[in-house]
């Protein structure tokens, strides 16, 4: 059997070892699915400590279940509030808040968060195992805004946007009220993107080269297979410093923010409004780094709103507490 025959039945035989592949990949949910907690990994704290690193993938394109912190939504050992979300937003959400530990928490301890979102209870256990470290790098390339092992001096001193919030960060409304929310956002300029563009395009021109030059081995097919379906390895993310608002604790349907923002989660279809989609339209930098919202409550209740600022890369975030009262009151 010829190199060529005996590497495509290898890549043959490696996916028919993986039944219903194509079947599940083509199956999506909009809502009834579970939400499943996510460690991300740990890093060093600056006060001699960790922090843990959680996130989340729900499963569902359109749901966005609502769980209280509670016999439903806690962390254990110790205090069940940790700053996690009670508004889960679809699809996979990275890196979405960090829990610091002390220094004396263990290779052996676990902080778990617990989650049930429809009638499912999932959980993600906290380690600062040494293979779970996570560095800038690691955060980018996770995102999707770097190719897989690629580094450089300029993206490695990549740091995250700064966020000036104008006003105080509990507010009080009436049902109905329009609350402004301003942020001033500044930002290093990293990653460049024509310089991510140069090097990736240097690394494909390379990659197709060493593919040309030798029989594809059975490795190299099932790239091609991937490249050639709608599977991807990792997410594909665009590099625009952008700053959106999200509701992170309350019910969704019970805000309304204009203009509309950019998605935090892993939207990739296309025209989503999403860093992550095929084609996205990012929103103008404002000439004097002020970022302005309007939010409108529907509903009484104490709702906490996220606002994020990404480079593409990394991340900054500022969380306003806002307390709404009944029309009158």
């Amino acid at each position: 059997m010829s190199r060529t025959l005996r590497a495509t039945f290898v890549l043959s035989c490696l996916l028919a070892s993986a039944p219903g592949v194509a079947e599940a990949q083509a199956i999506t949910y909009t809502r009834g699915q579970p939400v499943y907690p996510a460690y991300e990994g740990w890093r060093h704290g600056e006060d001699g400590g960790y922090i843990l690193m959680f996130g989340y993938m729900n499963q569902n394109w359109e749901q966005t279940p609502h769980v209280p912190v509670g016999p439903d939504n806690y962390f254990s050992p110790g205090p069940t509030d940790r700053g996690q979300p009670t508004l889960l937003l679809p699809r996979r959400n990275r890196f979405i808040f960090e829990v610091p530990v002390p220094a004396s928490f263990g290779e052996s301890d676990e902080l778990v968060w617990t989650l049930r979102a429809n009638g499912e209870e999932t959980k993600a256990y906290g380690t600062i195992r040494e293979d779970l470290f996570v560095d800038n790098v690691v955060i980018m390339s996770e995102n999707g805004s770097l190719g897989a092992g690629s580094s450089s001096p300029q993206i490695r001193a990549n740091v995250p946007p700064t966020i000036v919030f104008e006003g105080p960060l509990e507010r009080t409304v009436r049902v109905g009220e329009m609350l402004t929310l301003t942020a001033v956002v500044t930002d290093d300029g990293q990653p460049d993107r024509s310089t991510l563009r140069s090097r990736r395009a240097t690394e494909a021109s390379d990659s197709a080269a060493a593919e040309e030059e030798a029989e594809p081995t059975p490795a190299v097919l099932l790239q091609r297979a991937l490249r050639a379906s709608t599977a991807t390895v990792t997410v594909s993310k665009r590099i625009r410093l952008h700053f959106t608002w999200f509701v992170y604790r309350g019910e969704d349907d019970g805000v309304e923010i204009e203009p509309p923002q950019t998605k935090p989660w892993e939207d990739t279809r296309a025209f989503a409004n999403s860093p992550w989609a095929i084609r996205w339209d990012p929103p103008a930098i404002p000439e004097d780094g002020r970022w302005t919202a309007e939010a409108r409550f529907m509903e009484p209740g104490t709702y906490v709103l996220r606002g994020r600022a990404d480079d593409g890369g990394l991340y900054s975030d500022v969380e306003v507490t806002v307390h709404v009262s009944p029309p009158g009151v």
